[in-house]
């Protein structure tokens, strides 16, 4: 039951990816490696600026890339801005990588080698296609966006209703205890009213 339910959420991302990118299979094949069903999980909170300083000293660019790519979607105004961003961490990323490739090519690991190569080279697509990116992937976030906030106040409700029949049973038990109490009390009044009758008798 759960797989069905990821594999339906799979295809709904899909199909709306596919819905922007139209015919262009190149710009679909390669957001559909980059794109988040959840960007505000996914997504590092940490600046940009700091995202890009720790890649520079790491060498992995993904991170601010992908900051980038979801800020621009946020910030309408400013897309230019992020397009030139991604335009100058791509080379970085290439320069990177390739360092590695060349690594990995004289340690013989010819598979780890053919990875890194499919990645300079999306990458080189990466700083081509940059606005065309962004416009996309804008959408499709925005639309995530949309759907994160209808489940966030979907969740709010449910916990709103959860919380209105607890707090039901709670005032059910507590008018449960003072009906008791009630009852207790009248029996005892009862059993006293029966004594004076029999004392009464008695004398």
């Amino acid at each position: 039951m759960w797989k069905k339910k990821e594999e339906k959420k799979e295809e709904k991302e899909d199909s709306l990816l596919k819905e922007l990118c139209g015919d262009d299979a190149k710009l679909y094949e390669f957001l559909s490696k980059y794109m988040y069903e959840n960007p505000l999980a996914a997504i590092s909170k940490k600046d940009l600026d700091i995202l890009t300083e720790e890649a520079e000293k790491s060498g992995n660019f993904r991170p601010a890339v992908d900051k980038a790519i979801f800020e621009a979607a946020q910030n309408p105004g400013e897309r230019e801005r992020y397009i030139k961003v991604i335009q100058t961490l791509a080379p970085k990323t290439i320069h990177a990588t390739e360092q590695e490739k060349e690594k990995v090519e004289k340690e013989g690991l010819t598979d780890r080698a053919a990875d890194l190569g499919r990645r300079i080279e999306n990458q080189k697509f990466m700083s081509e296609r940059a606005e065309d990116i962004i416009n996309v992937a804008s959408k499709f976030y925005n639309e995530k966006l949309v759907e994160l906030g209808e489940n966030v106040r979907r969740d709010s409700r449910r916990e709103e209703k959860r919380e209105a029949k607890k707090q039901d049973k709670r005032e059910e038990k507590r008018e449960a205890k003072k009906q008791d109490k009630r009852e207790e009390l009248a029996a005892k009044e009862r059993k006293e009213a029966r004594r004076e009758e029999k004392r009464e008798k008695r004398s």
